[in-house]
């Protein structure tokens, strides 16, 4: 891809998200703005440059510091990458890819088939339930939680919730995309969130 700024590898990680996301408003329901990242995700070199940004979050937070790449020992700083349906699995699973570690996804209600754990949460148009297989995570496993966006934080932390119940921890949230007028940094905290377009 070639823009305004020059070729993708040339355009700032934010701006080239921000130049290839789509709004539809009023979807999934009125009065909501659903940022469409599909558009990104088919742009080959877009997304490789996402995929490295998701997996690599921001230093600045200590509780981030845990999850920088340990170039001597291959050691990302975390042990899985956790995927919120649906579009985080697509993240999730590059990411996991990259980092050379395993994917784990957390799926709406009914979509598990072996005993699971279970979180109600609410957003921004309505409520709803995930799940996690109970064997999925391991006690002291470090967790990288990838999701495309960071709205009211609703999902991500009934996510953050179900991998703490299952005795893993979060080192980091990992997002695409942050609305950062609906508050859902401060819903996640103190857990670190590394969003690649902050708007």
């Amino acid at each position: 891809m070639t823009g305004p700024h020059g070729t993708t590898a040339e355009v700032p990680l934010d701006a080239l998200v921000a130049g290839l996301a789509v709004d539809v408003p009023d979807f999934p329901a009125p009065g909501v703005v659903f940022r469409d990242l599909t558009p990104v995700f088919a742009d080959g070199p877009a997304f490789r440059r996402i995929v490295e940004g998701l997996a690599a979050p921001s230093l600045e937070d200590p509780r981030a510091a845990a999850v920088a790449r340990d170039g001597a020992s291959g050691d990302p700083g975390f042990d899985v990458v956790v995927g919120v349906e649906a579009r985080g699995f697509l993240l999730a699973a590059a990411v996991a890819l990259h980092a050379g570690v395993g994917v784990v996804p957390v799926r709406k209600a009914g979509k598990l088939p072996r005993e699971r754990v279970t979180a109600d949460y609410a957003l921004e148009y309505g409520t709803a339930t995930i799940e996690m297989h109970t064997d999925s995570l391991h006690r002291d496993q470090r967790v990288l939680l990838v999701d495309d966006v960071l709205a009211t934080g609703g999902t991500l932390a009934a996510s953050v919730a179900l991998i703490e119940e299952l005795g893993a921890v979060v080192t980091a949230v990992s997002v695409v995309v942050e609305l950062a007028a609906l508050g859902g940094r401060q819903r996640i905290a103190p857990h670190a969130v590394h969003a690649l377009w902050t708007t």
